[in-house]
């Protein structure tokens, strides 16, 4: 990384890129000019993991899951289930998401808002676009953070996770820019301090991703030893998260999968609707068969771990705990 002189030539670039897509000039000399290189932020990208290349070894599921669907969650989400009930109905009607899954990516991402970061959000950009990992990414995201200011956004909002996720929803600012949406009625799409402006702008993205109305996003099944893996391997082609994708079998039918003798552990999915097979832990293991919302629930976190794990969170919030 270069020396500190080298981060301050480098944040006049970025103003420089401020004002050709028409930020305010004093937006930018509010917040350029006092940005620092936060050294934290750079120490937790780097551990970030990224796994030997063409490495095959996944961890196990389980621990995931025991991590991130535990009773705590799962009670306190089924609480909040209950209390917002016609309002996660009107949302349901709006967007078609599932209630519960807009309730468990509350809880997955914040904690049910507990936990939504503390990191000024304009350092932190800045900061990784300095570091340059992935500069591209993360110059646009700073440049719609400067935006949402624009808007009229407090600075004082602008506060989120070391990788420059914000709100109740954990939103890079793009996505604040494009999908944060008015929940509770006040005309004011407060991702930060409405817990309702958070589930509508979660419901929001998930209709964005492709969400299909009235469709689960996935069931547990038993998979008999009996089944030819090799004849429903995929060929398509993931155009993002190739590694995701590639524990994805074909698509089929229930019925197909039916008569494969692949079989629902409680909730059924209808005989026509289309579902991939996802065995997390292999063979011998619980396995899923999910849906085209599992895969926009992917949209907002690519990670099989992380789809599964707020699919069975938001179950268990919907059966009341």
């Amino acid at each position: 990384m270069a020396a500190s002189t080298g981060f301050e030539g480098y944040k006049q670039q970025l103003a420089a890129r401020a004002r050709a897509v028409g930020v305010r000039e004093a937006t930018i000399a509010a917040v350029i000019p006092y940005l620092r290189l936060n050294a934290r932020v750079v120490a937790l990208d780097r551990q970030q993991p990224g796994g030997p290349p063409n490495s095959n070894v996944i961890p196990p599921f389980a621990p995931y899951k025991a991590r991130h669907v535990t009773s705590d969650l799962i009670n306190r989400g089924a609480a909040r289930f209950r209390s917002y009930r016609p309002q996660l109905a009107w949302l349901e009607q709006r967007f078609g998401v599932e209630p519960q899954v807009l309730m468990a990516i509350f809880g997955h991402e914040t904690s049910y808002g507990r936990v939504t970061g503390n990191f000024d959000l304009a350092e932190v950009l800045a900061t990784l676009a300095y570091e340059g990992r992935r500069r591209a990414f993360f110059e646009a995201e700073f440049i719609a953070a400067l935006q949402l200011l624009d808007r009229g956004t407090p600075r004082s909002r602008l506060k989120g996770s070391w990788a420059g996720a914000t709100g109740y929803p954990q939103f890079m600012p793009s996505n604040v820019l494009r999908l944060a949406t008015d929940g509770d009625g006040d005309r004011d799409a407060n991702i930060w301090g409405s817990e309702m402006d958070g589930l509508a702008s979660i419901a929001a993205y998930l209709n964005d991703a492709g969400w299909k109305r009235g469709v689960h996003w996935g069931i547990p099944v038993q998979v008999p030893a009996t089944l030819n893996r090799a004849a429903i391997v995929s060929r398509l082609a993931a155009p993002r998260c190739p590694q995701v994708f590639r524990r994805h079998s074909r698509w089929m039918t229930m019925r197909e999968w039916r008569q494969l003798g692949v079989r629902p552990l409680g909730q059924v999915l209808p005989e026509g609707e289309m579902a991939t097979l996802i065995e997390p832990d292999g063979p011998n293991a619980t396995a899923y068969l999910a849906t085209v919302n599992y895969r926009a629930i992917l949209d907002y976190n690519c990670s099989n771990f992380y789809a599964l794990s707020v699919g069975l969170l938001a179950d268990r919030v919907a059966a009341g705990g």
